[in-house]
């Protein structure tokens, strides 16, 4: 993924979006999908090793991000987290949000992508609304005995 530091001035005009097409933070929901957005980082938390499902070691780290309207915390993953800083200003295309034990999460996904903006049209972050602070209630992924999911989706194997 490269990164270019540029303004949103700077953008060529078909690369510009149009005012419609950028989300405010206090407007994201547990569904959001396709997110685009400007954001300033206020901090970011220290780095945790996980293991993936293929049983890889990766990096993860937690960036609380925001504009005037609230705030939310973004999952950063490996080379992501060295390329972000604080008080830096990120411009995501095509991200997406989850939840997190029942908390809001913005995420950059192998789908979205994110520029550093080298002039930040963010002067002020509402710390106030936190929405990762706000719990929603999360569907349990639970199967049932003998229940399977396969490349077709969901069937029951013939016991």
């Amino acid at each position: 993924m490269n990164l270019i530091e540029t303004s949103v001035e700077d953008m060529p005009d078909k690369e510009q979006p149009a005012s419609g097409e950028f989300v405010k933070v206090e407007k994201l929901t547990p569904d959001s999908r396709a997110v685009n957005t400007i954001v300033k980082v206020l901090s970011k938390s220290d780095v945790r090793h996980v293991t993936g499902r293929d049983y890889s070691i990766r990096r993860v780290a937690d960036a609380l991000v925001g504009d005037e309207t609230g705030c939310v915390y973004l999952t950063l993953w490996n080379d992501t987290i060295d390329k972000i800083t604080e008080e830096s200003t990120l411009h995501i295309t095509n991200g997406y949000v989850n939840l997190l034990r029942g908390n809001m999460r913005l995420n950059i996904g192998k789908y979205g992508s994110f520029r550093l903006l080298a002039e930040s049209p963010i002067t002020e972050v509402n710390t106030e609304n936190n929405l990762s602070d706000k719990r929603y209630a999360q569907e349990r992924r639970d199967r049932r005995y003998g229940e399977r999911r396969g490349p077709w989706g969901k069937f029951k194997w013939l016991l």
